[in-house]
């Protein structure tokens, strides 16, 4: 039985070993279901100028 005692360092190291992959493998979800929401389609231009246009009016 003494072979399975775990000392505090290495219980410590396998419980932040779990936590890392639990980690890993939320991320990778988490990618998978952002990417199957389709093509990333940027704003119009249109939003940006009515945004824009009072920075402008100070810089010109």
């Amino acid at each position: 039985m003494d072979r399975f005692k775990l000392d505090r360092s290495k219980l410590v190291a396998v419980v932040t070993g779990v936590i890392s992959l639990l980690l890993a493998v939320g991320y990778l979800v988490l990618v998978q279901i952002l990417d199957f929401r389709g093509d990333m389609v940027p704003a119009p231009l249109s939003s940006l100028t009515g945004l824009l246009s009072p920075v402008l009016e100070l810089i010109t």
